[in-house]
């Protein structure tokens, strides 16, 4: 009797213990309530949630992403750092009819959130989108941040910086959609989002020169952005660093998620 208690108990636990990791591994990031909050941000609410304590660390997902985005590496940053991640304008729970968005909007929206949270600046990890938003965070509000990882991103729109078959296909979208009528809001927003990518960024390369802070220009071995373009940023940041991670694309932190929180994290530590 005391063995089979003994038995019993000891599944018990396991299964309480199976049962806690599983309730780890699924945190709703994006619809977790508990943790996050809408904001009013120059016009919008902007939805944001918040992980862990220390340092403040910004994340900034891409074209039509969100929270979610980063479920994979909010967990590991979480232990070092106050991590703060946001549905940017448009995008997952921060809505916006109106009928326009830019890049400088995007960035000004998460100076404003910095601001709303007092936090005087944060270190930003920016992929895609993301990663041309923290850039333009550091040119418009270079009091705002510390470092710089940004991966994936480009400063025009245009063959010289994206891959051919990714241009290809994005003009073929556009030819296709440009003269359909969007009648819902969804079709409205995503034609939004396509046209964001479609005509901009438009950076120059002078306005690079204002980057002070220590920079990590992530580019993958295989990525849609082409290695040459991820270089030409490099060079015109002082203070920069390129990483061209090897047997990855465009999704770096999911293709070689292991070697790109060792990256990050060394580079947060270590960078000056």
């Amino acid at each position: 009797m005391i063995i089979s208690m003994k038995r019993h108990l000891t599944v018990l636990l396991t299964s309480l213990l199976c049962f806690g990791l599983l309730a780890c591994k699924q945190i709703p990031y994006g619809e977790n309530d508990s943790a996050g909050k809408y904001y009013l941000i120059r016009g919008i609410k902007m939805y944001c949630e918040t992980y862990g304590s220390g340092e403040p660390l910004l994340l900034i997902h891409g074209n039509n992403g969100s929270i979610n985005t980063f479920s994979g590496i909010i967990p590991h940053l979480s232990k070092n750092y106050k991590v703060i991640v946001a549905d940017s304008r448009s995008q997952g729970r921060s809505l916006d009819e109106k009928d326009s968005i830019s890049f400088e909007m995007m960035a000004d929206d998460y100076a404003a959130l910095l601001d709303s949270m007092h936090i005087g600046s944060a270190n930003i990890i920016g992929w895609s989108d993301g990663g041309i938003n923290a850039l333009l965070l550091a040119i418009r509000h270079p009091d705002k941040v510390k470092k710089i990882i940004s991966s994936g991103a480009n400063l025009w729109p245009d063959s010289t910086a994206i891959s051919s078959d990714e241009w290809k296909s994005e003009q073929a979208r556009f030819i296709s959609d440009k003269n359909k009528v969007k009648i819902s809001g969804k079709e409205k927003n995503d034609w939004k989002l396509f046209l964001l990518d479609w005509n901009q960024p438009n950076i120059p390369l002078y306005s690079l020169h204002c980057i002070k802070c220590p920079v990590l220009i992530v580019c993958g071995e295989h990525d849609l952005i082409k290695r040459d373009h991820s270089l030409l940023i490099h060079q015109n940041i002082s203070q920069s660093i390129l990483w061209i991670v090897p047997a990855s694309g465009h999704g770096t932190f999911f293709d070689q998620k292991r070697k790109f929180l060792n990256k990050v994290d060394d580079f947060l530590i270590n960078s000056r």
